[in-house]
């Protein structure tokens, strides 16, 4: 039996999907550039995917710019924002938990002296404050970019609450503050409505939401000043250049058409039974992140005495898929930086594991991976050089 729990790594593309993109991989293969019939076809279903997208998001469809993933749109927001403004050295506001797609960002125009960087520390939860928002807000405040859902441990971040908030201090200042959220964990889960958000700039990913690798999104609320990384073209208004993935496109739409709110409901129903299992059938376990403001889909546990890696090698030779955080950082030795900033322990980082839930999951996969769970765990522990403890 294969039981696949590392849906907030990847997801497998609807069958929808595929066959909404073949099409424009075997038949209307043109160049949306082109103006013959080939590429009017291609053009065509890049204009009404945008529609799509836009209609989702609740945004104009200039608003809308396709790039090759969220590593991509994150760097076009943070980067973009910062080269188009005037100032020396700019202020921005981000959190400690980030993705590495925002955190290395930050840092990297830190370093380069482009930008001054505020680094919010959260609760042990998980969870970034208002009132910090509010504290770190300085007179050279431009950006404030914070995630949705944070992707190793599952905190809904309160982006609503920091939006209205950027938006009162922006009645008050001449040089106003952007704000950008990596919504990437939240699409298909939480509401993503950029009004209802108050945010001037989004990041979302196909791959996450059962579409396509290699296509994302970045809105970018009208009259947001915001620069090219790369130069080459025209495409998507000059900000993202380069023949557009139409295939990846089309699928990213389709994807989106297809999302279903009532999914959420029977997929948090599956996360807690499975949760609430683990942490009632073994010993010395704890759940990492909020208990109420966590996304349906994410479930990061804490086993004592092991290694999480050595669950995740374990687990999958049981045909059983999870991570130990980040797919981006899954082969990096070092501890999670999400973990360590809530906590500040190096066993409860190493010592992690999250498990992940998507649409075609049922309790009959859940009773396997737990069974199997159960199994490795008390192995491990048996043999664990951390002082470890016999039985469950």
């Amino acid at each position: 039996m294969r039981v696949y729990l590392d849906y907030a790594a990847t997801t497998p593309a609807r069958k929808e999907v595929l066959e909404e993109m073949l099409p424009y991989l075997k038949d209307n293969y043109g160049n949306p550039s082109s103006i013959h019939s080939w590429g009017r076809s291609a053009r065509q279903g890049v204009d009404e995917a945008r529609e799509i997208v836009a209609k989702f998001l609740g945004a104009e469809t200039s608003e809308i710019i396709f790039s090759s993933g969220a590593t991509e749109a994150n760097n076009l927001a943070i980067q973009g924002i910062i080269k188009s403004l005037p100032d020396k050295k700019p202020h921005i506001i981000t959190s400690e938990i980030e993705h590495h797609a925002v955190k290395e960002v930050c840092e990297a125009l830190e370093k380069k002296g482009l930008a001054e960087v505020s680094y919010l520390e959260p609760t042990q939860e998980g969870l970034i404050g208002i009132e910090l928002v509010r504290k770190a807000i300085k007179s050279n405040t431009r950006l404030v970019t914070i995630m949705y859902v944070n992707n190793e441990i599952g905190s809904v971040e309160p982006i609503r609450e920091i939006g209205k908030l950027i938006e009162k201090e922006n009645e008050k200042r001449e040089k106003r503050i952007y704000f950008h959220s990596d919504a990437v964990q939240g699409v298909g889960h939480l509401n993503s409505d950029v009004k209802f958000l108050h945010v001037d700039l989004l990041s979302l990913s196909g791959h996450k939401i059962y579409g396509p690798k290699g296509v994302g999104v970045l809105y970018v609320k009208k009259g947001t000043p915001i620069r090219p990384l790369i130069f080459g073209g025209g495409q998507e208004k000059s900000l993202r250049p380069g023949t557009e993935n139409v295939s990846g496109i089309v699928g990213l739409a389709r994807t989106i058409e297809l999302i279903k709110p009532q999914n959420t409901s029977k997929i948090s129903k599956l996360r807690d039974y499975f949760t609430d299992r683990l942490l009632k059938e073994i010993s010395n376990v704890e759940l990492n992140g909020p208990k109420t403001e966590r996304a349906p889909h994410i479930a990061n546990l804490y086993f004592k005495f092991i290694e999480g890696e050595s669950i995740v090698l374990a687990l999958d030779l049981e045909g059983i898929a999870c991570s130990t955080g980040s797919a981006c950082t899954s082969q990096s030795l070092e501890p999670s930086h999400v973990l360590m900033s809530c906590f500040n322990e190096s066993f409860r980082a190493a010592g992690s594991v999250r498990f992940s839930f998507g649409e075609g999951l049922t309790k009959k996969d859940l009773d396997y991976a737990v069974n199997k769970i159960k199994e490795v765990v008390k192995r491990l522990r048996k043999i664990s050089p951390y002082g470890g403890i016999n039985g469950n």
